[in-house]
């Protein structure tokens, strides 16, 4: 639970960077390098979402969910 905590976590992050990347660029008008920075940032959070979601994969501690084959599914055609 811990570890889907911390995803959710990043991933707001992410998303709070961007808006913020927005907000510099609406407001600086290129004059400082706070826009590239804040974007930056958020690279760098979806980087280590990314590697944090395939180690929790690979260690087990998620597992993908979806709808399995021939489960619920007419048969395919031919």
């Amino acid at each position: 639970m811990l570890f889907k905590l911390v995803i959710v976590a990043l991933f707001i992050l992410i998303v709070a960077t961007l808006f913020q990347g927005l907000w510099f660029l609406l407001k600086d008008r290129g004059g400082s390098t706070r826009t590239v920075r804040a974007l930056s940032w958020r690279i760098g959070l979806s980087l280590i979402l990314f590697l944090l979601l395939m180690l929790g994969y690979w260690l087990g501690w998620i597992h993908p969910h979806g709808i399995e084959p021939g489960i619920g599914h007419p048969r395919p055609l031919g």
